[in-house]
C-alpha cells in the first residue's frame, strides 16, 4: 500500500509517467472508463473546497468507480472530538482509497500512518498540496512541451502557499529551472524551502516584490491568492490582501507565450479581462487536475510499492501550533535530519526544531 502525502513521494520518472498516463486519459476515455469498477473513493474534506473535491469525485467515477463524501467537519463525527486516525480506521472499512483536506499541517500523513488503504494528501494546512501540483505539471507539460530550461514566476502569498511549495519541490528536480519569487516581505517564501530546496538543488532563483518588474522574462506566471484563512492578524490580511493585481494592461508586458497559471479559487489577483487573453491557463488547470488524478489513482490502487524504512528522532516535540501534532491524541512526535540543509524537522509539518 501507497500513500502520496508530498509531491516528493513520486520520482521524476514517476511524475512522467503520470503525465503520460494522463494525456492517454485524455486521448482514450473509453479504455478506462471501468478501470476502477468495483473501486470506492472516500473524500473527506474538513476544509472547504470546490475543485479539488469535485475533480477527486469526477475522476473515480470516470474510472468506473464510485464516491463517498464528506464535505464538512461539522457534519462528521469529527465535530464530536473523533481524532483523525479514528476517522481513517473507519472509512477504512467502507472505501479503497482516501482523499483527505485538512485544516492541520501533518494531517495527511497521519490518516496514512492510520489506515490500511492508500491516502492522498489534498491539501493539510499550508503545508503540501501534491495533486495540485500534478495539475500544474500536466498544464505546464502541455503547453511548453516539457520543465526544462524555464523561468517561473511565483507571486503573491509564496509564504503559507502549499501549492508553490509543492511546484518548487516538483520544478526543481528538472533541468535549468529558473524561479523569480515575487511576494511582499511578509509572504516571502521561506527558508527552509529557499534552502531545503532550492538552493539544493542548485537551481537559480531571484526574489523582488514587483510584479511589473519581473513579467518580461517570464514563460510561466503563477499567480496565488492571500489566504485570509492563514491569518491569525486579520489587519495584516487587509493590508496584504491586494498586494497584487493581474490585469490585461499589465499583461502586456509579458511574454507572447506566457502561460499565467492559478491554482484557484481566486479573488482579486487576476481581473476578468484576463480571461480572454490566449496566455491564460488557470481553467485548464482544472480540467487538467482531474485527468491526473485520474492517473494517479490508477497508480495507488494497482502499482506494486514497498515502503522504505527510514530514522527517526523522537525525543523532541514539534513547536508548530498549526501541525496535527497539536491537537492529535497519541501521535508520537518524530522528527527526521534533513542532510540537504542540516535541519532537524518534524515528519507531519516540516516546522524546523532548533
Amino acid at each position: 500500500m501507497r500513500s502520496i502525502i508530498d509531491v516528493l513521494d513520486l520520482s521524476v520518472n514517476e511524475l512522467d509517467e503520470l503525465i503520460k498516463t494522463a494525456e492517454d486519459i485524455m486521448e482514450n476515455p473509453d479504455k478506462y472508463a471501468e478501470k476502477c469498477k468495483g473501486k470506492q473513493l472516500a473524500t473527506l474534506f474538513f476544509e472547504p473546497s470546490t475543485r479539488t473535491r469535485l475533480s477527486f469525485e469526477s475522476a473515480m467515477l470516470g474510472l468506473g468507480g464510485s464516491v463517498l463524501s464528506v464535505t464538512d467537519g461539522a457534519t462528521s463525527s469529527v465535530a464530536k472530538g473523533e481524532s483523525v486516525a479514528d476517522t481513517v480506521k473507519t472509512v477504512s472499512c467502507f472505501a479503497d482509497i482516501i482523499a483527505m483536506r485538512h485544516p492541520k499541517e501533518g494531517a495527511a500523513l497521519v490518516a496514512a500512518q492510520s489506515g490500511d488503504i492508500p491516502v492522498i494528501n489534498a491539501g493539510d494546512g499550508g503545508h503540501c498540496h501534491p495533486t495540485q501540483t500534478l495539475a500544474d505539471l500536466l498544464t505546464i507539460h502541455k503547453e511548453k512541451g516539457g520543465f526544462d530550461n524555464l523561468t517561473v514566476g511565483l507571486c503573491g502569498d509564496l509564504k503559507y502557499g502549499r501549492t508553490v511549495h509543492s511546484l518548487i519541490n516538483a520544478l526543481s528536480r528538472y533541468n535549468n529551472v529558473k524561479f523569480v519569487l515575487i511576494a511582499p516581505n511578509e509572504l516571502k517564501l521561506p527558508e527552509y524551502v529557499k534552502s531545503g530546496v532550492i538552493k539544493a538543488n542548485n537551481s537559480e532563483y531571484i526574489e523582488t516584490s514587483s510584479l511589473e518588474e519581473a513579467l518580461p522574462k517570464l514563460d510561466i506566471l503563477y499567480m496565488t491568492r492571500i489566504q485570509r484563512e492563514r491569518f491569525d492578524d486579520k489587519d495584516e490580511y487587509e493590508r496584504l490582501k491586494d498586494s497584487y493585481i493581474l490585469d490585461a494592461e499589465k499583461m502586456k508586458k509579458a511574454k507572447s507565450d506566457c502561460s499565467v497559471l492559478h491554482p484557484l479559487p481566486r479573488v482579486n489577483e487576476i481581473n476578468a479581462d484576463v480571461d480572454s487573453d490566449s496566455r491564460a491557463c488557470y481553467f485548464k488547470q482544472v480540467k487538467n487536475g482531474k485527468y491526473m488524478r485520474m492517473a494517479l489513482i490508477l497508480k495507488l490502487l494497482f502499482d506494486n510499492y514497498t515502503q522504505k524504512d527510514e530514522e527517526y528522532i523522537t525525543d523532541k516535540k514539534c513547536t508548530n501550533v498549526r501541525c496535527i501534532t497539536s491537537v492529535e491524541r497519541g501521535i508520537k512526535h518524530k522528527f527526521i535530519l534533513r542532510k540537504s540543509d542540516n535541519t532537524c524537522r518534524c515528519i507531519y509539518c516540516e516546522a524546523e526544531n532548533k
